[in-house]
């Protein structure tokens, strides 16, 4: 069977999501190495994220459709990018604790040498967290490899006060953007 496109991009969430929806694909993990940590936010950063990402993969395999994404968490215009420590984890989530912040997911599409950009952005609210409740999750799920230090699909119910947006976005992917510019390009 053909693929829809190569997933420039080594996350088991992404992979997850795109398998659900239905989307045939093979992995090949980009190269390029984003240094977002500590960065003011613009969805501009994030979109040049996800288009070098598929960049470095489309060098190699020029003739195919690739897709990248980036996922970062913001709060007061600032990026939380992935923890770097369980310290890092610790100051990530209580500067999260009680407030409202979003997840923006950039996507990028390169095919037949043309680049298609996207993103999609999630508010999400945390209850006031207790430092038990942070070293709890920090210790259990090792969240070493997520922007904000968190994964919004372990984390227990009592931690999340709410969310507006496409859950996905949140996670990692939104099949729904990537179905919108798949469709777009044909």
């Amino acid at each position: 069977m053909k693929r829809d496109f190569i997933l420039a991009s080594g996350s088991p969430r992404r992979k997850d999501i795109l398998e659900k929806a239905g989307f045939k694909f093979d992995i090949i993990k980009s190269n390029y190495d984003e240094k977002m940590d500590n960065l003011d936010f613009s969805v501009s950063k994030i979109e040049l994220n996800a288009q070098k990402k598929a960049q470095d993969v489309a060098t190699r395999y020029p003739d195919e459709t690739i897709l990248s994404a980036d996922t970062v968490v913001v709060l007061d215009n600032h990026i939380f990018g992935k923890p770097k420590s369980r310290d890092d984890a610790y100051e990530m989530l209580k500067n999260l604790s009680g407030k409202t912040h979003f997840v923006l997911t950039a996507i990028c599409l390169i095919s037949n040498k043309k680049i298609y950009t996207t993103h999609t952005k999630t508010d999400v609210t945390f209850n006031q967290l207790s430092d038990k409740m942070i070293y709890d999750y920090i210790d259990n799920f090792k969240p070493y490899d997520k922007a904000g230090a968190y994964g919004i699909q372990e984390l227990p119910p009592n931690y999340v006060k709410s969310t507006n947006g496409d859950i996905e976005t949140v996670i990692g992917l939104s099949s729904t953007a990537v179905k919108e510019l798949l469709r777009n390009i044909k």
